[in-house]
């Protein structure tokens, strides 16, 4: 396995790894050291491979031509750390994630087979005029793809076409409900398998301990990556604070001072992170940044979320969430304390949310996970 230490593209494959350890086959798994204790934990033997994406102090710029640069850079810088591993040691097939362009361009000059861990939606037969497009029209994008066609040259690698090598290969896995894929219909089922969210096969719920006296309970998170947000944190307090019955756990991330909040109610619990899945499967309701580790969590739960999107494909997802019948939407903007908690309450007062959101947490469930996942990779094996 190949990847990128952004923690919302580690999780959605640990327990798939976890799994292949289990049946007995020997996993290496080239990452950052950062990530080293999480891919240990999972079984796998890691393989340092030093990232120079912005992780550590949360530092991503806003232009999409630029975040595109970054994990171009980090995979021309990766690939000799790879080559310098897997030249002398290669796999048998190569995993990697959907931003680790290095590990395709590995497995490409090898000769090797190798399958795509998506933890997000995949393109589909309408793609390039629908997304590509647009992407193709951003300021700065024809020095990023010239310079992305001439690197494929230079390494070796079999596909030198920039959207066909950035897209999919014969194989891949979305680690997605089905549901949340756009265009579903037109995505190739030879080439992609929805095996949904990915969990521990033997415990879904443990650490964590729903207190007794809650009622409901509400997880609020942003994720991972843009949670330096103090002042909807501020709001999420003012709307759910002292509400009756209710208890709040609220995720802050590591880069909000607990003490920015001002005073909390004693029903909020302020945390810079926690076990979401362990949460939300004993929870009543989620707000989220509707990222889609997030969202697949949420429908597999099956609990109504409210979207709050900050960033990159959240929007869609916020609104691909409302089409499903299972969230309210507000942007940051509108993020007030009123507009959340009047939010919060109709949710749970829809007896059409409560209804379709048990209906997709039943598709969810059906959908094979980890065990389907570490089939098809034993496939590919073979």
């Amino acid at each position: 396995m190949i990847g990128i230490p952004i923690i919302s593209h580690v999780l959605p494959s640990l327990e798939i790894i976890r799994e292949l350890v289990a049946r007995g086959h020997r996993v290496t798994y080239a990452n950052d050291p950062t990530v080293a204790d999480l891919i240990t934990e999972a079984g796998a033997e890691l393989i340092p491979c030093t990232s120079t994406l912005p992780v550590a102090d949360n530092n991503w710029p806003d232009d999409p031509a630029a975040i595109m640069t970054l994990f171009l850079d980090n995979a021309v810088q990766a690939l000799p750390q790879l080559r310098a591993t897997y030249d002398r040691d290669p796999a048998d097939v190569y995993l990697y994630d959907i931003g680790a362009y290095a590990a395709r361009a590995l497995a490409e000059t090898q000769r090797r087979p190798m399958v795509q861990l998506s933890p997000t939606f995949v393109a589909w037969k309408g793609y390039e005029q629908d997304v590509a497009a647009q992407l193709r029209q951003l300021p700065g994008i024809d020095a990023y793809r010239a310079r992305f066609a001439q690197w494929l040259v230079d390494c070796g690698a079999a596909t030198t076409d920039v959207d066909a090598f950035s897209g999919l290969p014969d194989r891949a896995l979305a680690l997605i409900p089905r549901a949340m894929q756009p265009h579903a219909d037109q995505v190739d089922s030879g080439t992609v398998a929805f095996v949904g969210p990915c969990f521990n096969t033997q415990s879904e719920s443990a650490g964590w301990v729903r207190p007794v006296n809650a009622e409901k309970v509400l997880l609020i998170s942003l994720g991972s990556a843009y949670t330096r947000q103090p002042e909807f944190y501020r709001q999420c307090a003012h709307a759910f604070g002292d509400l009756p019955g209710w208890q709040v756990i609220l995720q802050i991330g590591k880069h909000t001072d607990p003490s920015e909040l001002g005073d909390i109610a004693a029903n909020i619990e302020v945390h810079s992170w926690v076990p979401q899945r362990a949460i939300l499967e004993q929870a009543d309701a989620f707000i989220t940044h509707a990222g889609m580790g997030g969202c697949g969590e949420g429908l597999a739960a099956g609990v109504p979320m409210i979207a709050v999107p900050q960033a990159a494909e959240q929007f869609m997802n916020a609104d691909r969430l409302v089409e499903l019948g299972v969230a309210r939407r507000i942007d940051t903007e509108q993020a007030t304390a009123e507009n959340l908690r009047d939010a919060l309450i109709g949710l749970m007062t829809d007896p059409e949310v409560t209804r379709r959101s048990a209906q997709l947490r039943t598709e969810a469930e059906t959908a094979g996970g980890t065990l389907r996942a570490a089939d098809l990779i034993e496939k590919a094996l073979r």
